[in-house]
């Protein structure tokens, strides 16, 4: 069975840093690229970032050069780093592979004073 498990989400300060973990099983992780995507309240889905089977790294406008996405494929393991976090980066977080609907339940990040 093919799953996606997302983690590393809370309420953070803006500023603040939180690093995201998505766990994947039942397929090879390897030979696929992945995404982050987000879903704020109330809207729809956007995209975050993507990382390639080699490492190479894709970033939304908003995000670029705040967050770092990355992937251990030892761990079948993807991460988003996120730093220098604002308010608009309040959403619920999920990975999924690039170009698949199908994504894990996601992780609530809340960027909050």
């Amino acid at each position: 069975q093919e799953m996606l498990v997302e983690s590393g989400g809370g309420l953070v300060q803006p500023g603040g840093s939180l690093k995201l973990s998505c766990v994947a099983s039942g397929f090879p992780f390897n030979i696929y690229g992945m995404t982050w995507i987000r879903q704020p309240p109330g809207k729809e889905l956007e995209w975050v970032a993507n990382v390639g089977t080699r490492g190479n790294t894709q970033y939304d406008a908003s995000v670029k050069g705040r967050f770092t996405a990355s992937r251990d494929n030892a761990k079948n393991t993807l991460y988003l780093q996120m730093d220098n976090l604002k308010p608009e980066d309040t959403a619920i977080y999920y990975c999924s592979r690039t170009g698949d609907t199908a994504r894990g339940r996601g992780t609530q990040v809340t960027v909050s004073s």
